[in-house]
């Protein structure tokens, strides 16, 4: 499902036009974002709940060539753990 079909979905179950499903998913994503720039956590219950964990630096391989080792910096991920229902929803 892609953003366009996201909104379709939106206004059907929700009886507002797309156009305001559409402000209403932009709404709801960019308050996520600020929030996790923050470093505050968005949690859902009964969905899930995003979060922004810390990821060491370390080394690695470059693909192309194997023998040669490179650096990866430390970097923050932003990420989501599903809830229970959720879990259980996509499980039956």
């Amino acid at each position: 499902m892609n953003k366009a079909e996201l909104v379709a979905s939106i206004a059907e179950k929700s009886n507002l036009t797309k156009k305001d499903a559409e402000s209403a998913l932009n709404a709801f994503m960019k308050s996520v974002e600020e929030a996790l720039v923050d470093g505050e956590k968005v949690q859902l219950v009964g969905f899930g709940t995003f979060e922004v964990r810390q990821r060491k630096a370390r080394e690695g391989r470059n693909p192309r060539n194997p023998e040669e080792v490179i650096h990866i910096p430390a970097s923050k991920a932003p990420v989501f753990k599903a809830g229970k229902a959720l879990k259980e929803s996509v499980n039956k």
